[in-house]
């Protein structure tokens, strides 16, 4: 099926990349880029480190993604991305959150990966409420399976309700 949603634990998932909500260090965090970092193990965070920096402490700004090995995780690649911080939905935050869903699946494509787990991006400690983000991953995602109806992607949520709202705003009745 090229479009799941599942709960799950995104560092187990055995696909050719993960894809991390990270912050715009790079460098590990809380939520799902602490646990990945740790499943990951330590040449992680030495590759995110070599990463240019485009701004002091900088290495990806918000709706950009950048690609390193996935190094001890089953993923072959980690796809790091920064989502927007929810101000409200007045600060482009839906631009940026299609941004980072677009962005990590051009570098998946540039690198020829055919399957790429997204977490639930910016809708954890970064506050975008999960309905209004579900609408917009369902009209990037779905956009990007209509060009390139080989991708095999999957949204993977930690908890049962997180992806009842991602399922229905993905997969209709």
């Amino acid at each position: 099926m090229p479009l799941t949603v599942v709960t799950a634990d995104i560092t187990t998932l055995a696909v050719d990349a993960i894809v991390n909500a990270a912050n715009e260090t790079l460098l590990g965090g809380g939520g799902v880029d602490g646990a990945i970092h740790r499943a990951a193990g330590p040449a992680l965070l030495a590759a995110c480190r070599a990463l240019a920096q485009v701004a002091p402490g900088i290495r990806c700004p918000t709706g950009e993604a950048r690609i390193t090995p996935g190094f001890d995780l089953p993923a072959r690649w980690v796809i790091h991305t920064v989502g927007p911080v929810w101000h409200g939905g007045d600060r482009a935050e839906a631009l940026l959150l299609a941004d980072c869903h677009r962005n990590a699946l051009r570098l998946a494509r540039e690198h020829g990966l055919r399957s790429i787990a997204f977490p639930a991006i910016s809708c954890g400690v970064f506050g975008y409420p999960a309905p209004l983000a579900a609408e917009v991953v369902a009209g990037g995602l779905h956009e990007e399976l209509a060009r390139d109806p080989g991708l095999d992607l999957i949204l993977c949520c930690y908890s049962e309700p997180m992806r009842a709202v991602f399922r229905h705003a993905l997969i209709p009745a």
